[in-house]
């Protein structure tokens, strides 16, 4: 159990609750659950077995509010986590809002990637199999939000870079680079110092109308995943390689981008994209400096959102391209991807939840597909059994095709 996160949660909610008094308007709700998943390989292992309590604190009144989102998993193995996702004040005035403090910042119109959502970094400790709440971290930051009309500017200032989560070296899901020999690893260079100067800043000016809503946004921030340097000693006689030694390291990057989403007949158009400067790949060119190579590129989709016969469809197309782009680069210079949801609710008062979603990679024909049914038993019972279907040999989804699993899900929320 991660005990300074434990004092800290408790140093907070006395705070709170010493300020504004725990008897006036706090509320507090939440959910217990628990997660077991089967893989469908060999002996059919518990890929999963997990217990969560899941809790919110909040309290808001004309001027000031605040939110507290403790939560604990507890593993088959004993193993306890415990964290704060949330903890943040908000500060209310006639003409912009103040929101300090850890918390979740969700950007752009994209369902299930990331593009201009890249505020709050990645837990990746189950893949994408988490529900996005909890795949986005909670990052300590400052919002500032100036409202004009119907518009509004957002600025985010992070002072303290949070790289994404990864999975511990003995998951299924953990992925091992690929190196000509064993390599010595050196992390010197993996951590970012906190500083004004390595701080992270975000604007987004967002607009709505009957017409159209979309926003426009940048970014000076750091890439969340390291890409690792390489330092090679090779014998001068033989040419063999001697050593490696392999150097994690985050970069920054800039980005500047935008999302929008129209109605057209019965049909929400949904759209996104980001030009980022200063991404580092890894590169197999015997003359490039440590083994990387630095090159802009773009990100964008285009999706939309309709229902026939009263189920809900949704699609998206996704598309990376690397600018300037060479053959030494280990990445595919571009890389398709779509996405298909389809969810239809059923019985009397929409207890029946069935749904169907699935990544569709179309450049190295791999994917992962995701049927679910859930039901609302009671008044905050529900139960979920759910399927995660891998296909292809390569690609970010191929290489998790030994990892099909089904797994349930029984959640109380109150």
């Amino acid at each position: 159990m991660k005990g300074k996160n434990s004092v800290l949660l408790i140093i907070i909610i006395l705070l709170f609750g010493i300020g504004f008094g725990f008897s006036d308007g706090l509320k507090i709700n939440g959910y217990v659950r628990n997660y077991d998943g089967v893989l469908l390989i060999d002996d059919m292992d518990f890929s999963i077995v997990q217990n969560t309590l899941n809790l919110d604190f909040t309290l808001q009144t004309s001027k000031v509010g605040f939110k507290v989102n403790p939560y604990v998993y507890q593993y088959s193995d004993k193993t306890t986590v415990f964290d704060v996702r949330e903890a943040y004040i908000d500060l209310f005035f006639d003409s912009f809002d103040l929101r300090i403090g850890k918390q979740q910042i969700i950007w752009g119109k994209a369902d299930g990637v990331f593009i201009t959502d890249i505020i709050s970094p990645k837990d990746l400790s189950e893949f994408l199999l988490r529900d996005f709440e909890e795949i986005r971290m909670g990052v300590t930051s400052v919002k500032f939000d100036y409202y004009i009309g119907d518009n509004t500017l957002e600025i985010v200032w992070v002072p303290v870079f949070s790289s994404t989560k990864f999975p511990e070296s003995n998951s299924i899901w953990a992925v091992t680079p690929h190196f000509p020999i064993n390599p010595t690893f050196d992390f010197s260079k993996k951590d970012i110092k906190p500083s004004i100067k390595n701080s992270e800043i975000f604007a987004k000016y967002s607009v709505f109308s009957s017409a159209i809503d979309f926003e426009i946004m940048g970014g000076y921030t750091w890439d969340a995943d390291p890409t690792i340097h390489t330092l090679k000693e090779i014998d001068p006689l033989t040419h063999q390689l001697l050593s490696l030694t392999a150097i994690p390291e985050h970069h920054r990057l800039t980005l500047t981008g935008g999302s929008f989403s129209t109605t057209l007949g019965p049909i929400v158009l949904r759209g996104e994209g980001a030009y980022y400067w200063g991404k580092y790949f890894q590169t197999e060119d015997p003359k490039a400096p440590e083994g990387v190579t630095e090159k802009n590129y773009l990100n964008y989709l285009i999706g939309a959102d309709f229902t026939i016969s009263g189920i809900k469809f949704s699609t998206q197309f996704i598309q990376q391209y690397i600018i300037d782009y060479d053959d030494f680069i280990v990445n595919n210079e571009v890389n398709n991807l779509m996405t298909f949801l389809a969810r239809k609710d059923l019985l009397e008062g929409d207890t029946l939840h069935l749904e169907f979603f699935s990544y569709i990679g179309l450049t190295d024909n791999d994917g992962l597909i995701r049927p679910k049914i859930s039901y609302d038993l009671t008044d905050g019972v529900n139960i979920l059994l759910g399927a995660n279907i891998f296909y292809g040999d390569k690609g970010m989804f191929g290489r998790f095709n030994k990892n099909d699993m089904v797994y349930v899900k029984i959640k109380y929320s109150f």
